[in-house]
């Protein structure tokens, strides 16, 4: 069977769209290849038709909890086993996940890079047959990307252990990005296949203007179809929605702040054209497969080329003609401004949020290794009395010099710490004689358990006592108000991962060197984006192309 035979087997198409074939034909011949298609591009196909062709299992990072989700349960829905680690699974639950992985007839376990360091992960990797490391969003690996991600260093590490081609994947990498994904990843022929930025169908529409509301409405009563409105502010997106509806259009509103549940319900009627035009934050899209969105609109300008080619590109994915618009106004190059001055705290401000991380979740020096915490800015920032804009930069320059790992809006497992010393337990008087054996199974399943509150796996507990996640609930939040636990109960949150004990003061190596060339790089990506919008109408597609490195 060869690789159009799989395509038609598994996603019924006859052909291959541009540079695909390339693709799979280079990691078909065990080559290291890195792959720049631009959104839309069809970059999974890449990966996954040459690993149903070889034995073993394709290792897929990616740093997207919702992409990898979503593309687990696309491959289940065409008959192929694959599974998931990521944040906000509890130790159980991911080596289980490996265990399936290493014993049984998976194709494909996608992995969020900050579990390529942990100890159970490494203790698997002999037991996986890994047909293929694929590394998706790569340009999270060059320092020179817009997105550096340190955790993404470890799959260098990775390469020593584990001699399977890599297949590296990015809609958006400039020629020095590109170099730099090849050379972290220890490629050792430098194999680029680039399909073209260029779309003939989607047009790219600057205007600057200070209405944006009535050039907002003028291109949504103008274009047929379905649309997605970028806008920074949560409280903007409520807005603008609530003025197209009451305009006659179908609109609603996404961003973070909203509940998980009321997310993905209308990521899911606007999938299913039940909402015509969704008002977002850049929270909204990564990952969304939806062929015929007519119009992509940004009423702020972004904050790199790079995200407004990714965001852009999610328009006309169908083929057929679609427009990504642009408005822009003098007031918002200020604003850009201001925001990349944010974006880069000082490195005395950075250390100090450094260590009110660890005050806050009172972990004294020389401790908190490896620990997840359930983090909350706003919260965070209310008791410190912090500027929340601030705060998160700094987290995120924290990553980025590799002390902790950010990631937002995770599903976080319910959580248990026994509060009582062990001898004591047999002397308590418990209301309910199930308490008995559920703490037995705690205390033999979940070390530690006695210290700090641990992750526990709610449909092992409960099918082991034989009674129902709710009838679990009941009893755990009964045992906390006998104040023989503390019970914190499953929900979505960001977690800080600690990626060593808490220095001392004037110890937290900040890499100087490091944020120098970050704001430099940080600062001419502004720039770009500002003289994006300043070329000229019929010089402004090759102006974009050529920042990618083509003429």
């Amino acid at each position: 069977m060869d690789a159009k035979d799989v395509l038609k087997q598994y996603w019924g198409y006859d052909d291959f769209r541009p540079k695909q074939e390339d693709i799979i034909s280079a990691a078909l011949e065990d080559r290291d290849v890195l792959a720049i298609l631009p959104t839309g591009g069809g970059k999974s196909v890449c990966f996954q038709v040459p690993a149903l062709m070889k034995d073993g299992i394709a290792l897929v990072i990616t740093p997207l909890i919702a992409l990898m989700k979503d593309q687990v349960q696309n491959l289940e829905s065409r008959g192929i086993k694959a599974l998931a680690i990521h944040a906000g699974m509890n130790r159980f639950q991911v080596d289980t996940a490996l265990n399936n992985a290493a014993y049984g007839d998976f194709k494909f376990l996608y992995l969020s890079p900050e579990r390529l360091s942990t100890a159970l992960f490494q203790s698997y990797i002999d037991l996986l047959d890994i047909s293929y490391i694929v590394v998706d969003e790569a340009h999270c690996i060059s320092q020179w990307g817009y997105d550096f991600r340190p955790d993404y260093l470890q799959i260098g590490k990775l390469r020593e252990r584990v001699k399977a081609p890599v297949i590296a994947l990015t809609a958006t990498a400039t020629p020095p990005v590109a170099e730099d994904i090849m050379d972290k990843l220890g490629f050792g022929e430098h194999l680029l296949i680039r399909a073209s930025f260029q779309r003939p169908n989607l047009n790219y529409v600057v205007r600057r203007c200070e209405d944006k509301l009535g050039q907002l409405l003028a291109v949504c009563q103008g274009v047929k179809g379905s649309g997605i409105v970028y806008l920074r502010s949560r409280k903007k997106c409520e807005e603008y929605a609530a003025l197209l509806r009451a305009e006659g259009i179908s609109a609603s509103y996404y961003h973070a702040g909203l509940s998980s549940e009321l997310r993905s319900e209308r990521q899911t009627a606007w999938k299913n054209n039940a909402i015509r035009v969704m008002i977002c934050t850049n929270a909204f899209g990564m990952g969304i497969d939806k062929p015929d969105v007519r119009f992509v609109v940004h009423c702020d300008l972004p904050e790199s080329p790079e995200a407004y080619f990714q965001e852009a590109g999610r328009a006309g994915r169908d083929g057929l003609k679609s427009y990504a618009v642009l408005l822009w106004s003098p007031d918002d190059v200020r604003r850009l401004h201001q925001l990349e001055s944010l974006s880069f705290p000082s490195l005395e401000y950075i250390e100090d949020i450094y260590h009110k991380l660890h005050v806050f979740f009172q972990i004294p020096y020389e401790q908190g290794m490896g620990r997840q915490l359930r983090f909350s800015l706003a919260d965070f920032c209310s008791h410190y009395k912090l500027s929340q804009a601030s705060a998160r930069n700094a987290i995120i320059y924290l990553q980025r010099s590799e002390h902790i790992s950010y990631t937002e809006s995770v599903d976080i497992n319910t959580q248990v710490k026994i509060s009582v010393e062990r001898r004591e337990l047999y002397d308590i008087d418990l209301p309910d004689p199930l308490m008995v054996p559920l703490l037995e199974l705690l205390m033999r399943n979940y070390t530690g358990i006695f210290s700090y509150p641990v992750s526990i796996a709610e449909d092992f507990v409960a099918g082991t006592l034989g009674i129902s996640i709710p009838a679990l609930h009941q009893l755990l939040y009964r045992l906390g108000l006998e104040h023989v636990i503390r019970y914190i109960p499953g929900e979505k949150s960001d977690v800080i991962t600690l990626h060593h004990n808490h220095l001392q003061r004037g110890n937290v190596d900040l890499q100087p060197a490091r944020y120098k060339m970050l704001k430099e790089k940080s600062s001419a990506r502004t720039e770009a984006i500002i003289g994006y919008v300043n070329e000229p109408d019929d010089t402004r597609l090759a102006y974009l192309l050529s920042y990618f490195g083509e003429e």
